[in-house]
């Protein structure tokens, strides 16, 4: 999944959205935001009215490509998981797969280690998730290459053969 992007119809978007609130519920958080690691917002789920989440997302994505330098710096390939703490809100933000930050804000109601245990859960499942988006997407583009092919060489050969 290296650098390829990933395509979302409404029926993986119902899926992620599913799985976010069940982390949301589990996990007693505000609200979670699922962002590509270019700082596009993929989806957000929960009491998000209050935040500009575009914004939001856009900073999350530039906060991991900085620790991910830092990490290099002190001989680390990345870290995948970060937390900010606040007065009265927090931020758990961790990798899923290569190309998405799971953004989970919360605050006293629960505590960091049940956010990171339903995070982790939900990161799993979103992994298989991307993956089955991935092969259907191969699926449905070889699909439509080799029908293209096909009709292509026979116009090519009814241009020809005239």
């Amino acid at each position: 999944m290296a650098e390829d992007n990933l395509i979302f119809y409404e029926e993986e978007i119902n899926k992620i959205d599913a799985l976010i609130s069940k982390m949301l519920k589990g996990a007693e958080a505000k609200c979670a935001l699922l962002v590509d690691k270019d700082g596009h917002l993929i989806t957000r789920q929960g009491f998000t009215h209050s935040l500009d989440t575009t914004a939001l997302a856009a900073l999350l994505a530039g906060s991991f490509a900085s620790t991910k330098e830092i990490a290099k710096l002190v001989g680390e390939p990345e870290f995948s998981v970060l937390f900010h703490q606040g007065k009265k809100d927090h931020i758990h933000m961790s990798i899923v797969g290569e190309r998405s930050i799971l953004v989970v804000i919360f605050d006293d109601r629960t505590t960091i280690g049940m956010v990171r245990l339903y995070a982790k859960e939900t990161s799993a499942e979103l992994r298989k998730v991307f993956t089955d988006i991935q092969n259907s997407d191969r699926d449905k583009q070889s699909g439509i290459d080799s029908d293209f092919a096909a009709q292509a060489e026979d116009k090519l050969d009814d241009i020809f053969q005239d």
